[in-house]
């Protein structure tokens, strides 16, 4: 094919299964840890003056069955909504073949991370999970909850939900969205917290989980941290937990534990590992002995090409999207 594929959110959503999308992510964490990624560490172009940044994120893998590459381009404009109307995140992919470079496909790179993010916590969850689990509760009711309740219920089989939002708007939202699949209420975050499994997909920069609440297996993913400064959980729940990261410089810089990392609350020794070392068998999940497990995620770019590898071939075998002359190379 010498054409491009643009794929718009609907087309990444339709060619994005979420038991597939799993199963290549946890693919892309064991070439992580295996060394057969190569993922430079995310970049930033600060833009103070539009109350902004600029995020680039490349990788390259090879999962054994199949390899990718590709490169997402996105943003955090915390003003857009109000003074534009526009998403404070948006984000483009850009999908290439590794043999000869040529871009196979520009993605909409917002719901591709919305979905990877879910599947990453998935992967996680079916590590790090009580085998039993059944309940979930999730901090935080924006457009990454749905994500986190859809991928987690792939792995567990989850009946009970608690929902905790200071919006009721959202909270309402949320269960409209699920009630018809789940028993699902809204509840407090110590309420979500007793859970089997806890998802955490709030911006906060003071921590909103005390170490009492989180019940004494509860399974976290602590997702909403993404830059520094951000911290969701409350320094004892880090300490008592087993506590395994996707990227020792990510987690360290932006992610769940950069705050209590940093003052020295926190050191390397209180980090069991990383997801990859686990998926790969190097280190063991959860096991008799754990109480409290947590994930901190920070989102990689390998993630990305493996979401975006998902789409693209369903794509293709589907005939979805719209196929462009970008560089100019079809006789058509």
């Amino acid at each position: 094919m010498r054409k491009t594929l643009l794929l718009n959110k609907a087309d990444v959503h339709e060619n994005v299964q979420m038991p597939e999308l799993i199963s290549a992510i946890e693919d892309a964490f064991a070439a992580y840890e295996l060394g057969d990624a190569q993922m430079p560490p995310k970049s930033y172009i600060d833009l103070p003056q539009y109350n902004g940044d600029f995020r680039s994120m490349p990788a390259y893998l090879d999962a054994g069955d199949w390899d990718a590459a590709g490169i997402k381009w996105v943003n955090v404009h915390p003003d857009n909504g109000e003074k534009f109307d526009f998403p404070t995140v948006m984000g483009t992919m850009i999908y290439s073949d590794p043999e000869t470079a040529f871009p196979l496909a520009l993605l909409d790179g917002t719901e591709l991370t919305m979905l990877r993010t879910g599947a990453a916590a998935a992967v996680a969850t079916d590590h790090l999970a009580v085998e039993d689990a059944s309940s979930m509760g999730i901090v935080g009711a924006g457009v990454q909850s749905y994500t986190q309740l859809r991928a987690i219920s792939e792995v567990r089989d989850i009946t009970e939900v608690v929902i905790s939002d200071l919006d009721e708007e959202r909270v309402a939202d949320f269960i409209d969205a699920f009630e018809d699949e789940f028993d699902i209420r809204a509840g407090s975050i110590e309420e979500a917290a007793q859970c089997d499994v806890l998802s955490t997909v709030t911006p906060v920069e003071n921590p909103i989980v005390p170490r009492e609440a989180v019940g004494e297996h509860t399974h976290i993913n602590a997702m909403g941290a993404d830059a520094e400064g951000k911290h969701e959980l409350a320094d004892e729940v880090l300490l008592d937990a087993k506590l395994v990261i996707d990227d020792h410089a990510q987690t360290t810089h932006s992610g769940e534990i950069n705050v209590p990392y940093h003052e020295g609350v926190l050191t390397d020794d209180d980090i069991f590992g990383a997801i990859g070392e686990i998926v790969v068998g190097d280190k063991d999940g959860r096991t008799d002995e754990d109480g409290i497990t947590v994930f901190d995620s920070t989102g990689l770019a390998i993630q990305d090409v493996a979401a975006a590898h998902v789409a693209y071939e369903h794509a293709i075998e589907n005939e979805n999207g719209y196929a462009f002359d970008l560089l100019g190379l079809s006789d058509e």
